[in-house]
């Protein structure tokens, strides 16, 4: 893209809200960096120097530092607050989604290099904040879940029963009935997952049963070769990894008991946690979401007041999930909370409705 020979002064301000908003984003790197070490720091430290680099083709556009700059833009200054204070995987989130909107494809006075380091920018992020959503992913999708579970369970619950025109101190009591059957619900679910989980995989894992008979086998035509290729080794190398065990075998003092485990081939079992410590989590994580519908009986409130409090406090609850599951998952924290508004106040409507249709509407 050929650049106009005349800047105009409108080019100029523009340029110099990029000369700001690179040295902000070289500053967000630089901060996360220093809560990092190795790998991490390192390539976060290599895209502030890059941010640099694109800092500099600005201000040698501008003929050196200019006498006024502008601020950098809202999104930027929100960003280096978050890396300064957390440093936490919403800021790697929030700085993909930044790096996913630069301007210099469009830009004429961005050079054809800016415009591909700002996609290896993107790709480079995306690839640290998915190393924090891997080890994040386990517990975030337990919070998630237990929390968004009972906020619409319970309100759902305390909608109907409320529509019915029952009093106060009925829908109270279902709430918190609501809450502690659910919270009960889901820890003893969560734990007997866990576990079952944790002993299908230990049923399934290998063992040193046979290492004793190792010694014993034929060195040419031995069944340890056969237990290599039920783990997915071809027939070839399974058969010479059986051979070259055997033969340490073989060649170890006969007199003590071979004790050397037969090799394991391929990935690990994926750590599937304490289930105590599951279930735990996920009564708390329940109950911190379903005690939210019931607050405004709690604090002695009824009726229409009661359902329209009740309603505020679950949407920005439920807002709140959806913008941080988005913010998490690189998509968009707008989309993400009106759909989980929209999936939270639907199933409220509908034990409403049908409340209403049992009872007597709220007066």
């Amino acid at each position: 893209m050929s650049a106009p020979a005349e800047p105009t002064t409108r080019d100029r301000r523009r340029w110099a809200q990029y000369l700001v908003n690179e040295r902000a984003e070289a500053r967000v790197y630089r901060a996360l960096a220093s809560r990092r070490e190795g790998e991490e720091r390192d390539i976060l430290l290599a895209l502030a120097d890059a941010e640099g680099r694109h800092e500099a083709h600005w201000l040698g556009l501008l003929g050196g530092e200019p006498k006024r700059l502008p601020s950098p833009d809202a999104g930027t200054r929100v960003l280096g607050w978050m890396a300064r204070r957390f440093g936490s995987i919403f800021v790697l989130a929030l700085a993909q989604n930044a790096e996913g909107r630069s301007p210099y494809d469009d830009e004429p006075f961005a050079t054809p290099t800016m415009a591909a380091d700002e996609k290896i920018h993107h790709e480079v992020v995306r690839g640290l904040a998915a190393r924090g959503r891997r080890r994040l992913s386990g517990t975030f999708r337990a919070a998630v879940f237990g929390a968004n579970d009972g906020l619409v369970s319970n309100l759902a619950l305390v909608m109907g029963i409320g529509a019915t025109g029952v009093a106060p101190q009925f829908v109270l009591f279902s709430g918190v009935a609501g809450l502690l059957a659910g919270a009960l619900s889901m820890g003893a679910g969560e734990f007997v997952s866990v576990r079952s989980q944790r002993e299908l995989l230990e049923a399934t894992e290998p063992n040193n049963f046979a290492d004793a008979a190792l010694p014993d086998l034929d060195l040419d035509a031995n069944e340890l070769a056969l237990v290599y290729r039920t783990r997915g080794i071809p027939s070839d190398e399974a058969l010479e990894r059986a051979r070259r065990v055997v033969a340490a075998a073989h060649a170890a003092d006969r007199s003590v008991p071979y004790a050397r485990p037969i090799e394991v081939a391929g990935d690990e079992h994926d750590v599937v946690g304490a289930a105590w410590g599951a279930a735990i989590s996920s009564f708390l994580f329940f109950a911190s979401g379903a005690i939210i519908p019931v607050l405004p009986w709690i604090f002695g409130l009824s009726g229409l007041t009661a359902v329209v409090v009740a309603l505020v406090l679950v949407g920005i609850a439920l807002l709140s999930t959806g913008a941080a599951v988005g913010l998490l998952s690189g998509g968009s924290p707008l989309k993400r909370a009106v759909r989980q508004l929209l999936i939270g106040f639907g199933a409220a409507a509908i034990t409403y409705l049908l409340g209403i249709a049992f009872g007597v509407s709220l007066g």
